[in-house]
This record gives structure tokens, C-alpha cells and sequence, in this order.
């Protein structure tokens, strides 16, 4: 069965759900980012931007704010242009092709929410290794990741830091949520790169959605 990729959201409606804490979580590391000055995001995977959309919305910077969204669902990304704000740009691509990001990147911030628990070990790490390309010198990844067994988190924040990444932040109580900045050179980005295959129907584990 296909998963239905709208009704994957609900969960962050209900206010005692694990996915609407992660979400809190995640806000805080975004509202960081853009407090710090990030004025270029990206944001990969980025379902209805429930992550992005309400923090910048509301921040005091926003009008300096240019940000891109990239959705593969349609119904997803309609949502999330439903509630973008001038200056937010919704594209409805694959967003595990590096084409889909020509023109909004090296970014300050690059999100990475509700994406490593629908790939396989190998392509996180590809993942991750290609996410320079993304990236300004100095950029803030905000990523998640569930911490069921096997738990990747520890791999994950090792494969970062290979990738010229510092660690900023780690919250593993409940859910993975990390926050890394680049510390490397500038990258340039590699047109009709794949950085990974999204499971169709989702692994056992299923990731949370944005």
C-alpha cells in the first residue's frame, strides 16, 4: 500500500504526540539559525514546511529571508505554498537530486527533518557526504532521525564529521534531532547528482514527518 504522504502530517495537530515535540525541537534549532543571521534555506524533503514556515513567519527578519522548498508530493507542496510567505519559493521536484537546488545554494541553513529514516544506512551517509554542496561555509543542518534499534544516530554524527561538519547540538531523549555546522571549504554543486533513493512505502522505522 502507498502511504499517504498528507494524512503522514496529522500527527503534528495532536498535542501530546512525540512528532509535535520533535517539531517544537526542531523550531528552536531553526529560530537559532535565522537569529544568527541565515538569510539562504533550503530544505529538503519538505512536505507542508510545517518546520520552516511558522518559525520564520513569525521571526523579526523574515523580509530578509529567501528560502526553497522542494516536495516530490504535489498535494504537499500545494499546502506548503498555501502558507509561504513572500520570499519562500515551493518547488515540487525530487528532492534527492542536486539539479532541484541550482539557483538557492550555498544556503545558510539546510534542512534535513523526516528524511534519514526513510533511507537506507548507505544513502544517509551519501547523504550527508554530498550536503556541502548545499552549504555556505559556516551553514547550520538541522536534521532527525528516530533512535529505535539500530539507532544510526552515533553513525550519523560520525559520517557528519567526516563530511567537514562540527557538531552544534545533539537531542536523543526522546527522538534524534541534530544540529551540525559546516566548517568546510566552499563546494561547488554537481548537476544531476542522485544523493538518494526515498523508500516508496517507508522502512520498519518510519521517520517523522516534517
Amino acid at each position: 500500500m502507498t502511504r499517504d504522504w498528507v494524512s503522514w502530517h496529522d500527527d503534528y495537530d495532536r498535542p501530546r504526540s512525540g512528532l509535535r515535540r520533535r517539531l517544537a525541537v526542531v523550531q528552536r534549532a531553526i529560530r537559532t539559525a535565522l537569529d544568527s543571521g541565515a538569510e539562504r534555506v533550503v530544505s529538503l524533503c519538505a512536505g507542508q514546511g510545517r518546520d520552516l514556515l511558522p518559525v520564520l513567519a513569525a521571526h523579526p527578519r523574515r523580509g530578509r529571508v529567501r528560502a526553497r522548498l522542494v516536495e516530490l508530493d504535489e498535494r504537499n507542496a500545494r499546502l506548503a505554498e498555501e502558507r509561504a510567505p513572500a520570499g519562500v519559493e515551493v518547488v515540487c521536484a525530487d528532492a534527492a537530486l542536486t539539479d532541484a537546488y541550482a539557483g538557492a545554494v550555498p544556503a545558510d541553513l539546510v534542512l534535513a527533518c523526516g528524511l534519514f529514516g526513510n533511507l537506507s544506512d548507505a544513502d544517509v551517509r551519501r547523504t550527508i557526504s554530498a550536503l556541502p554542496q548545499l552549504c555556505a561555509p559556516g551553514a547550520t543542518v538541522v536534521w532527525t532521525r528516530h533512535t529505535h534499534e539500530p539507532d544510526l544516530v552515533p553513525s550519523i554524527c560520525g559520517w557528519f564529521e567526516e563530511s567537514g561538519f562540527d557538531r552544534a547540538a545533539l537531542e536523543t531523549a526522546e527522538f534524534g534531532v541534530g544540529v551540525h555546522r559546516y566548517a568546510g571549504p566552499p563546494t561547488p554543486l554537481r548537476p544531476g547528482e542522485r544523493m538518494f533513493t526515498f523508500f516508496p512505502q517507508g522502512p520498519r522505522f518510519q521517520e517523522s514527518p516534517r
